[in-house]
């Protein structure tokens, strides 16, 4: 007998009134079988509240039995065939194995997952031939979040639809011939298949809760119709370790999102080992949702256990499940019956008597919630019909079911991907597929005939639910009417004399002028992290409201003031709260909105330009992924800009990181005109186009004034380099000044620097994209390498400064290998000098920054003066005398190592 065990019935022999605590047990059981369970837990209720009112110390705990939620006798049984179902299971099963092992026989080195679907197989069969409706015109269709591991098993029911070839099966993970399948459910590989990414772990339920909340806000705002509409996010145990897998459940509680089921797939195994090997994972997730607010659904026992739960009358067998720890669960299905009955039910002798005439075969086949059909059912049917919270399915199942000895419930599970002809001779034999020995060295693919009830019924239950699944699509069936840049106007004007503002400020004018536009208007959707304020973007909060399905239950403190904080169940707005990962994933629903809701959606999420794409890389990643369309919005961008933050606070290395997202746009504006064009150029892609890129623009909070859209420099802005002003000077020298964001500002002063205090002329060029003249340099440079006897083409870049003299200075309130990218692409002989603000942030007054990050306009003149002395244009004297003109110091530490 186990020391849990004895300790429980230690506390049972140390009652001090035996007799009365059987008359409250026969008392609540009679209530139970008169009346039902949802009167006893009524009035176990109230009593507790009456105890803890009168004082009395009673410890809350959101953890029910370690049994199923749904009793035996209240599941709903799955009204399928459920032989043929466990017959094209058994093919889908084999045939992924095969894939994988197939693969991996031609290269040891391509890699893939069988364990994963393994475990899954009843679930997913369950929910695609019961519950899963494809887009049809009464019903928008249920999105679906893969297990990213699980992905061979979905390509192996995709086969028997008809939907994907042998030869693509024969070339899984092998893509770059164009007919291959991908590792992981990715829609830019895969872009009329896989709805979403769900690789890297944890990205999945993240996006899957706030795609949910965003079908909520399009219906509320009678944008589409999703009512019917379900998100079913699929993640195993181990990846609820991840933040972001939990990160926002509480979210998802808090808006009662009904429209949401997480299934967690229980297989108790991560990687290296057990998930909790010394705990119960699935009473741990329980007690997170159910305090979240979720409506949580165990499905733990198969129903082989249903009789023995039954007659465990004094409720020993439960605490034995309860007490027996995840690791004790993983040996058991890792050995056989006769350990199970010696180590499970020999904890104590009336659990040996109660399985004393059943087989040690009996007992192997006592299975997990998550292999049987009718608990699976049961347990969706409850989550698809439930009201008023999201669901959770925590679903038990065995890691590898079915690979026996090879790997099944095993630490090295997860990494089978090679499996020997005695593995899959065994494999063959448990799941009863026709294939002969002297076929299994092949390792076949196996598909029935069309006209076999097996083909027939697969089909049927598609078709019942509109379609096949997952299935993506790549343009919206809508055409939205995109205004003509005039529309902006305001902003392509120069700031009149005497008036500063700043590249936010005409993004906001921008965004307004879009909110008011009649094609445009209603889809535009702002996200905001709790910084609208700081973006002056409070007035919008009045105009169009911040969605709240509950609307506004208060009066808010501000409501005298004309720019209130202003609730709405139709709100516009999308206000997030401290949370840049929330506001990525809300913005990626909008973003694929075109794919998942056939509606054409405008986002625009604005933050903090440092807690951007350095926190939420993988997601922007993703996002690319999911082929993405919107605006992300950087504000008070740069290293210099933050400046009373310090250290991480400053924006120094967005724009590398956002050069890495081939799909991403990235700019960096100095002015209104720039920002104008830039966001109309993104709407003719993205909207107009319906092209696959997302924009990343940074922003400044400093105020200046504006020269305004001169004809011709349009193609310019948006090519990433145009020349904002020449030198009328006649000067024995010359030199090129380029520069972006805050920090061009500085390259203008130098260049009257140099002109008055040096008699050198210099042009000024603003380089809104570096990254946009790195990628077309790139272009150029392959497509001379691979027509090595056609004429060449000439990079952007190359062609601005063909006609120009002098060297090339440039400065960015970024790393210097932001505007490094473009070094290959100068003109030959042509000297380039970058100056960044490579090292940490820090706080202090802007122009005090930008001396120390050595970016300043004297920084600019020093450099431009260098590179002439370096040319033997100048004596290196006259470097040094600028030098101690504008007193620098010289030995001053680099302030990449202070």
């Amino acid at each position: 007998m186990s020391p849990q065990i004895d300790q429980v019935l230690a506390q049972a022999a140390n009652d001090p009134d035996v007799v009365e605590t059987n008359e409250w047990l026969d008392a609540l059981e009679a209530v139970i079988e008169a009346e039902g369970p949802e009167r006893a837990h009524y009035l176990m209720e109230r009593m507790v509240d009456l105890a803890r009112r009168r004082g009395a110390h009673i410890p809350f705990s959101s953890n029910t039995a370690y049994v199923n939620t749904i009793p035996a006798d209240q599941g709903e049984h799955c009204p399928g065939n459920l032989e043929i179902e466990e017959r094209l299971r058994s093919y889908m099963r084999w045939n992924a194995m095969a894939m994988v092992v197939k693969a991996n026989r031609v290269d040891g080195d391509l890699g893939g997952h069988l364990s994963s679907f393994a475990s899954l197989a009843n679930m997913l069969g369950i929910g695609f031939n019961h519950f899963w409706h494809a887009p049809t015109e009464d019903h928008g269709g249920d999105l679906l979040y893969i297990q990213g591991h699980s992905s061979p098993g979905i390509y192996a029911r995709a086969f028997l639809e008809g939907r994907l070839t042998e030869d693509q099966l024969l070339h899984f993970r092998r893509e770059v011939d164009g007919k291959g399948l991908s590792s992981y459910p990715h829609p830019k590989l895969m872009p009329d298949f896989w709805q979403f990414p769900t690789v890297s772990m944890g990205l999945g339920p993240l996006m899957a809760i706030y795609q949910a909340r965003f079908l909520k806000y399009l219906h509320a705002r009678g944008i589409a119709d999703t009512e019917k509409r379900k998100v079913w996010a699929f993640c195993g145990d181990g990846e609820m370790d991840e933040p972001e897998s939990m990160g926002a459940i509480g979210m998802a509680g808090r808006e009662q999102l009904d429209n949401l089921v997480m299934v967690v797939n229980c297989n108790l195994q991560r990687l290296d080992g057990p998930v909790r090997g010394n705990g119960k994972i699935i009473q741990e997730l329980e007690s997170d949702f159910r305090g979240a607010g979720w409506n949580v659904v165990k499905v733990i026992w198969g129903s082989g256990w249903d009789e023995l739960l039954a007659k465990d009358k004094d409720g020993i067998l439960q605490k034995v499940m309860m007490e027996t720890v995840d690791g004790e669960y993983q040996n058991y299905k890792a050995k056989d019956g006769a350990y199970v009955r010696a180590n499970f039910f020999g904890k104590h002798p009336k659990l040996l008597e109660m399985v004393s005439k059943m087989s040690d075969d009996d007992i192997w086949r006592l299975t997990r919630g998550g292999h049987d059909p009718h608990k699976i059912y049961a347990a969706f049917k409850v989550a698809q019909e439930n009201k008023g919270q999201p669901t959770v399915i925590l679903a038990k199942s065995i890691k590898g079911f079915g690979f026996g000895k090879s790997g099944e419930a095993r630490n090295t599970a997860h990494n089978t991907k090679k499996l020997d002809d005695e593995a899959i001779k065994a494999m063959r034999d448990r799941f009863q597929l026709p294939i002969a020995d002297a076929e299994l060295p092949a390792i076949p693919f196996f598909k029935p005939g069309d006209d076999t009830p097996e083909m027939q019924y697969l089909h049927a239950r598609r078709k019942e639910l509109g379609g096949y699944l997952p299935q993506r699509r790549q343009k919206a069936d809508e055409a939205l009417v995109v205004p003509e840049l005039t529309a902006f106007q305001a902003m392509l004007e120069p700031t009149a004399e005497g008036r500063e503002i700043s590249t936010t400020a005409a993004y906001v004018r921008i965004l307004t002028a879009l909110l008011r536009d009649a094609s445009l208007g209603q889809r535009v959707v702002p996200i905001m992290v709790d910084e609208s304020r700081t973006f002056g973007m409070e007035g919008l909060f009045r105009q169009i409201g911040i969605f709240s399905q509950v609307g506004q239950l208060y009066e808010p403190v501000d409501k005298d003031q004309v720019m209130y904080y202003r609730e709405d169940k139709a709100g516009q707005i999308l206000q997030e709260g401290i949370n840049e990962a929330g506001g990525m994933s809300s913005w990626i629903a909008a973003a694929t909105s075109y794919s998942t809701n056939n509606r054409v959606m405008i986002p625009f999420y604005t933050y903090y330009s440092m807690f951007g794409l350095q926190r939420i890389g993988d997601l922007a990643w993703a996002a690319g992924d999911m082929r993405a369309r919107g605006f992300l919005l950087g504000g008070t961008a740069g290293r210099t800009t933050l400046n009373g933050e310090g250290l991480q606070h400053e924006d120094g290395h967005s724009h590398v990181l956002a050069s890495t997202i081939p799909n991403c746009i990235p700019y960096d504006p100095t002015f209104a005109h720039e920002v104008a064009v830039i966001m109309h150029d993104g709407l003719r892609r993205m909207v107009t186009d319906q092209e696959d890129v997302f924009y990343y623009i940074t922003l400044m909070n400093e105020n200046y004034s504006h020269p305004g859209l001169k004809a011709g420099q349009e193609e310019g802005i948006i090519k990433g380099l145009y020349q904002l002003q020449k030198s009328e000077q006649t000067t024995k020298h010359r030199v090129q000044l380029m520069g972006s964001g805050t920090i061009l500002r500085e390259v203008i002063a130098g260049a009257e620097l140099l002109q008055n205090d040096w008699g050198i002329a210099a042009d000024v060029w603003s380089a809104p994209s570096f990254t946009l003249l790195a990628r077309d340099g790139q272009d150029a440079e392959r497509w001379n390498m691979l027509h090595p006897t056609a004429e060449p083409r000439v990079p952007y870049i190359a062609q601005c400064l063909k006609d120009t003299a002098g060297p090339i200075v440039v400065a960015t309130d970024y790393m210097r290998t932001f505007a490094e990218q473009v070094r290959a692409f100068i003109p030959k002989n042509r000297s380039y000098k970058v100056l960044g603000t490579d090292g940490f942030g820090r706080s202090d007054s802007r122009a005090k920054l930008r001396e120390f990050f050595e970016v300043n306009r004297y920084f600019v003149v020093i450099a431009a003066l260098k590179t002439l002395a370096d040319e033997g244009a100048l004596s290196a004297s006259v470097v040094a005398q600028a030098i101690a003109k504008y007193g620098i110091n010289a030995d001053k530490p680099n302030p990449v190592t202070v």
